[in-house]
């Protein structure tokens, strides 16, 4: 082969749909290449001419337009355009004009049909917009995980094992060993229709029973666990995983409706899930001291990197890493209350940002807060809080979790308050969105519950649902801040780097991409009336509202996905080569499939804010 066809070849080897063809095919299509040159401003394709070219932008860029002459893109280096008019009745249907001078290489259609027929990859590519190319790039993605696909009734081997919850605790052991099961299901039979009522495990006969010495005759309802976590029958199995490790359970009843399909426990999800994340929040409940818990928190990293190396989408890993810094802060709020006594009132513990969304990655800060009973006397109670506050922060950063540099922490007076002060907090940031509140509700408006009365940060999400979605000032002043942070894509498709300082020639996946996306998506949702905190969940909300259109919720879930799945998999990388993770990623360490894939994704979060500032943009203007 020529030295001229081996560049051409090099090159398009870079880029999909060509990085993926067998030699052969490339070779093909390198050798039928016509070479085009465009200066700034001529047209290329012209709307309904007959087209019998597949063009590949060798360097500049050019424009491609809707037949309304409103721009439909703008495409560079290593893509492709014309594709669509090959595809229905070799017309043009996008016109295209050059907006660079541009070096195009031209692909006849013949060639076009011959690769189209013949690979598979290659025809998925072509046939589909950006948005959809970027959904068919996750979905392949997810595919190669089994825990993305499985049902948790694939890991039920047998029936349940059941019996009477007016049985005694001598039998319920017995019934146990004859069936060889580590739980037992107790079924309240008050009705016509025996329901289940609790469960008792290996576990709870060995700490609530054997170690208190407990008469054998002792009613089995006096230490079965009631209010029980299940998951459904058409559960995932990485469903049944987040469901674990949230609420820190070791077995779950499968529900069919009201019927018990099984009960799956978690050394039957170990088998399928093998990063050790389950066995890691099991590990931790079980230090006695935060010497102990700063030793397991090491392998947190080696947990997230087996997560990324084993395809886990940014949902799962997300919410395993916020299960894990979860369970590190719920057992040091149980460790500071056996030192410091029992709470003088009743109070929540919440966790904020990331870890609330179940978002959290491996570079972290700690964002909680506390909201003490309506009981709360400061001069009585508040030095017992402040204690446990500081042991809580002290331990966490002990454990890799920093301190949050904004002084978003319980340890602030501030943020340590009763809950008539927080429902006041919330009522004023709605109703007053002055600067100061609008910074707060970024952060305080992804909250979660997750040790003591719990219940009293599910009356603060309510109260953020319900005044929230009626504020459509508030909602525009949250529109118009989040606007400020815009995704790293230039106006021809380049991405934009920092110019100085350290992070020089990089761009900030956090701050640029998905803090931008779960803005507007926590806006949205908001204006929803949603209580989910996820931004999956929350666009799950919004898609049932139809406060967007077509495909918009769709599109904002997979690029929200792809940019969380760059991010991961840099930090992954970061970790297994010895160096300080972060968020800062150079183009030039991308796949061409990666850059490629985050222009569509960015695209995305530009068109999103698009809306944004259309739908809120004249209310915000008029409170200035």
């Amino acid at each position: 082969m020529q030295a001229e066809l081996i560049d051409i070849r090099n090159h398009m080897a870079q880029f999909p749909p060509f990085e993926e063809l067998p030699d052969a095919m490339l070779d093909r299509v390198v050798e039928r290449i016509e070479v085009a040159y465009y200066r700034a401003g001529t047209p290329i394709l012209a709307i309904g001419q007959p087209n019998h070219w597949l063009y590949y932008i060798r360097s500049g860029a050019v424009e491609v337009f809707r037949r309304s002459g409103e721009l439909y893109n703008r495409i560079g280096e290593g893509e492709i355009f014309g594709q669509f008019g090959l595809l229905m009745n070799k017309q043009v249907r996008f016109p295209v004009k050059a907006l660079e001078d541009s070096l195009v290489y031209r692909i006849p259609d013949e060639i076009f049909q011959y690769l189209w027929e013949n690979d598979d990859n290659f025809a998925d590519f072509v046939e589909i917009e950006d948005r959809s190319r970027l959904r068919s790039a996750l979905s392949r993605r997810e595919k190669s995980n089994e825990l993305m696909t499985s049902r948790v009734t694939r890991l039920i081997s047998r029936a349940p094992v059941s019996a009477p919850c007016t049985i005694r605790l001598q039998e319920a052991a017995r019934i146990m060993t004859e069936h060889g099961v580590s739980a037992l299901l107790l079924m309240a039979e008050d009705s016509d229709q025996p329901h289940l009522q609790g469960i008792i495990t290996d576990r709870d006969l060995r700490t609530r029973a054997l170690s208190e010495a407990l008469p054998s005759e002792t009613p089995i309802s006096d230490i079965m666990t009631e209010g029980l976590i299940t998951t459904r029958a058409n559960a995932f199995i990485f469903e049944a995983m987040l469901t674990m490790l949230h609420n820190n359970v070791h077995h779950l009843p499968v529900m069919d409706g009201d019927e018990v399909r099984g009960v799956i426990a978690l050394s039957d999800i170990v088998k399928y899930e093998s990063q050790s994340s389950l066995y890691l929040v099991s590990n931790i409940y079980h230090q006695q001291d935060v010497k102990g818990l700063k030793k397991i928190s090491r392998d947190v990293r080696d947990s997230f990197v087996r997560m990324v190396n084993e395809d886990a989408n940014s949902h799962m890993i997300g919410s395993a890493m916020a299960g894990i810094g979860r369970s590190f802060t719920q057992r040091l709020l149980e460790l500071g209350e056996e030192e410091l006594g029992p709470p003088p009132v009743p109070y929540c513990f919440m966790a904020l940002g990331s870890m609330a969304r179940d978002e959290q990655l491996v570079v972290t800060d700690q964002d909680n807060a506390m909201i003490l009973d309506d009981s709360f006397v400061p001069e009585q109670h508040d030095g017992y809080f402040l204690e446990l506050a500081r042991f809580v922060s002290d331990g966490l950063a002990q454990c890799g979790y920093s301190y949050c540099t904004g002084d978003i922490m319980a340890t602030n007076p501030k943020w340590r308050q009763p809950l008539k002060v927080w429902k006041s907090y919330f009522t004023d940031w709605i109703e007053d969105p002055r600067a100061e509140a609008l910074l707060n509700s970024n952060i305080f408006f992804d909250l979660d519950g997750i040790h003591g009365e719990t219940r009293f940060a599910e009356q603060l999400k309510t109260l953020v649902a319900d005044k929230a979605s009626n504020s459509q000032r508030f909602l525009a002043m949250l529109a118009r801040n989040a606007l400020n942070r815009t995704p790293p894509l230039g106006f021809f498709r380049t991405f934009v780097l920092e110019e100085d300082g350290e992070h020089n020639k990089t761009f900030n996946l956090k701050r640029r991409g998905t803090a931008p996306l779960s803005d507007l998506i926590r806006i949205h949702a908001l204006a929803s009336g949603s209580r989910a905190q996820n931004s999956f969940e929350r666009l799950n909300d919004i898609a049932r509202t139809r406060l967007l259109q077509g495909e918009s919720v769709g599109n904002l879930r997979d690029a929200l996905e792809f940019i969380s799945i760059v991010r991961i998999r840099h930090q992954a990388l970061a970790i297994e080569a010895g160096r300080e993770p972060d968020n800062n990623v150079r183009p030039q360490d991308l796949s061409p499939f990666e850059r490629s894939h985050l222009k569509d994704a960015f695209q995305v979060v530009n068109n999103a804010q698009k809306f944004l500032r259309f739908r809120y943009g004249s209310v915000a203007g008029r409170h200035v």
